[in-house]
């Protein structure tokens, strides 16, 4: 199993979807996974996903799907991956969690990693 980073926001909690800074230095060329999930009674994984993350988030901000969500507040982590790993690592992710929002998942091997909790 590829142990991948999970990242959290300041203060070791789980970051706002809609409020993580997506300007900071830390997100420059960042490449990797991500998983957005909503906190209602029963968390739920929205959306899972690869690539610039910077852009990815700023596009889910924006969507009419993932943000029908938000009243149940949206939250978000990412983990660096190699490139030719993060196909495999967003399928096994996509498969495991069940999103409710992308009906995509990519034609490749899953690649094991360690969930974000």
């Amino acid at each position: 199993m590829y142990q991948l980073n999970w990242n959290k926001c300041q203060g070791g909690v789980w970051c706002n979807l809609l409020n993580v800074n997506l300007e900071h230095a830390h997100f420059d060329g960042l490449v990797g996974v991500y998983v957005i999930w909503h906190g209602g009674d029963t968390p739920t994984t929205v959306r899972v996903g690869n690539g610039v993350i910077r852009g990815r988030l700023r596009a889910h901000r924006a969507d009419p799907e993932v943000l029908r969500y938000r009243n149940l507040g949206l939250f978000v982590t990412w983990a660096a991956v190699p490139a030719a790993m993060k196909e495999g690592v967003e399928r096994y992710l996509y498969d495991g969690l069940n999103p409710l929002v992308g009906q995509r998942s990519p034609n490749v091997l899953p690649v094991a990693v360690n969930l974000p909790w």
